[in-house]
């Protein structure tokens, strides 16, 4: 029997037993966090209770002891957008400095593979400063290291401005730490987004706050080869400061704190370095943290366990969704990476400015994938449930009043327990991704030979907005990252980071490569198809696992936390007699 349909007739069985109805209304949540990503899942409104009152803030729960968040529809949009807004400086930093490569190779007196190199060196660090920061936020809160992050990023882009083109060494350091303060704005809102979203609503905000990120790939290579061409290339790290610094300046004023642990569901009132200077959205709702009934002594109240970042990978399913979204992304970064290089040989008549126009392609595809998939993902979640709730009505009409809830309340994304215990998340989620996968792939290999045969441009250009590394592309890329954030709801940024990482490192191995592997192929035609191939083999068997095993690890996961919650009741009561 499916896990869900057993964990739904489980629920249906406790319905009819009084014994066990605090059970059932405390039914656990699908996808919450097991013990050693949230050692304290949301399944039971004591252990809500205990939160609440150890942590600094305070949460807002209902009956069934659900979190709600005190923001509005359109305070939650005005927060998406601050959050869209930082992202963008994340890929700017980064696709800024593509058409400006054989420029600096140039002037470093170096080749263009050891300038692909502070590529590479840029996603290495992409991929590890996330999982730091975002683990940090998680735990501190995500005001403090949006400004710590905005920093070093303005910091470094000074000194990228200025550095001599003898010191090639420079270069390279610089990079790594300019990408450790972009790189993870992403982690950082998209942990400030899972902490305001409800699953219905979450393929939404998460498609519209990409298209802040998105921003960096469209309009990035157009500043660079604009800059580099009218300027020199100084005036592209120049730019990225005096941009940084402004959003220095407009952050702090504000965007609010929205880490459970210190708000609750932002009603209380943090210390001042949790408060915006201006705050717009929530004040009217919140109180002073001296207002909570009975506050514990500062001496009494437990230590919240500091997350290990690197423990989601002890997770097959997580893996596995890790592992599919890392191999894309590669493939993908392998495209845009290349593209000055192929432009330039295949079109010489292409001017710096006009190479940076080429870019436009690839991040309209993406700005277009990341909304339309969003709201995508939104309905696929409701008509799922809808779909679920039918089949278990007709099939047990003793459950009919549960689970004509499922219809009702998983359409409009209502966060009933006894829903989620059993919904199909994965289904809702992955069931579209072979044939978006398989349209990824055929992209790949017909842009390759585009190139190869060196048609008119409008080919190759089709080819990016449709799928290498366009609209297919963000398709992929944000199902897998609203599934994970789903199965660990409490630890966006520290999930998010983590998806960061595996992306960025398969990323950079890819870079590091692709023009040996362009050489050694004679061109692109065969070196694509080889890409291809890749997220062939990989990305199908991936989704298959991931669609049949993946509902059982989660439940595996969710008894294994409800296990651990018990014994630490069990300890604390036997502590207290």
């Amino acid at each position: 029997m499916p896990v869900s349909e057993h964990v739904i007739k489980s629920s249906l069985k406790a319905i009819e037993e009084p014994t066990s109805a605090h059970s059932v209304a405390h039914a656990p949540v699908v996808g919450e966090p097991s013990t050693s990503i949230a050692p304290i899942p949301q399944n039971d409104s004591r252990l809500i209770s205990r939160r609440s009152s150890t942590a600094h803030g305070r949460l807002s729960t209902d009956s069934e002891g659900h979190h709600r968040s005190i923001f509005t529809h359109g305070e939650k949009w005005f927060i998406v957008a601050i959050c869209g807004f930082a992202g963008t400086f994340s890929p700017l930093t980064s696709n800024i400095y593509f058409p400006a490569l054989p420029t600096l190779a140039s002037q470093f007196n170096v080749s263009v593979e050891l300038i692909n190199l502070t590529i590479t060196v840029y996603m290495v660090m992409q991929a590890v400063a996330p999982s730091f920061w975002g683990t940090f936020a998680d735990h501190y809160g995500r005001r403090p290291f949006f400004l710590a992050c905005m920093l070093v990023l303005c910091l470094t882009c000074v000194g990228l401005a200025l550095v001599p083109t003898n010191a090639y060494w420079l270069l390279m350091l610089l990079r790594c730490v300019q990408a450790a303060g972009s790189a993870s704005t992403i982690a950082l809102s998209a942990g400030v987004v899972a902490d305001i979203s409800e699953p219905h609503e979450r393929g939404t905000f998460f498609g519209f706050m990409g298209i802040g990120p998105m921003v960096g790939p469209c309009l990035g290579p157009i500043l660079g080869g604009a800059l580099s061409q009218g300027l020199g290339w100084r005036s592209i790290f120049w730019f990225l400061a005096i941009a940084s610094a402004l959003l220095i300046t407009r952050t702090p004023r504000f965007l609010p704190e929205t880490l459970h642990s210190i708000v609750g569901d932002g009603s209380t009132k943090p210390s001042a370095i949790y408060c915006p200077l201006i705050p717009l959205v929530g004040r009217h709702r919140q109180r002073p943290l001296r207002s909570a009934p009975q506050p514990p002594s500062h001496d009494s109240k437990p230590k919240k366990p500091f997350t290990n970042p690197l423990k989601a990978f002890t997770h097959p399913d997580i893996v596995l969704i890790l592992l599919y979204t890392g191999i894309i992304n590669a493939a993908s970064y392998s495209v845009s990476a290349s593209i000055s290089t192929l432009f330039v040989t295949t079109y010489p008549w292409l001017s710096q400015t006009d190479l940076g126009l080429v870019f436009l392609a690839m991040g309209g595809g993406m700005m277009a994938g990341s909304v339309a998939v969003g709201r995508f993902l939104d309905w696929e979640y409701g008509r799922v449930g809808r779909a679920l709730g039918k089949k278990k009505e007709t099939d047990n009409n003793e459950g009919k009043e549960a689970i004509g809830a499922v219809s009702d309340d998983a359409g409009r994304g209502d966060r009933r327990k006894e829903v989620e215990a059993g919904f199909p998340i994965e289904k809702a989620r992955l069931r579209t991704m072979p044939f978006i996968l398989m349209t990824f792939i055929a992209c790949v290999v017909g842009y390759g030979w585009c190139l190869q045969a060196k048609v008119n441009m409008a080919g190759p250009l089709l080819l990016q907005i449709v799928g290498t590394v366009g609209f297919m592309v963000m398709a992929q890329m944000n199902t897998a990252q609203i599934l994970l954030v789903d199965l660990f709801p409490t630890q966006g940024s520290t999930i998010t980071a983590c998806n960061n990482l595996v992306r960025s490192s398969l990323g950079a191995a890819f870079v590091s490569v692709i023009d040996l592997i362009l050489t050694a192929l004679h061109g692109p035609g065969w070196t694509f198809v080889l890409i291809a191939g890749i997220c062939l083999v990989v990305g199908g068997p991936v989704l298959a696992i991931e669609m049949k095993w993946g509902p059982i690890w989660r439940e595996r996961r969710r008894r294994n936390s409800i296990a651990v919650v018990t014994d630490v009741e069990k300890r604390e009561t036997e502590q207290e007699a």
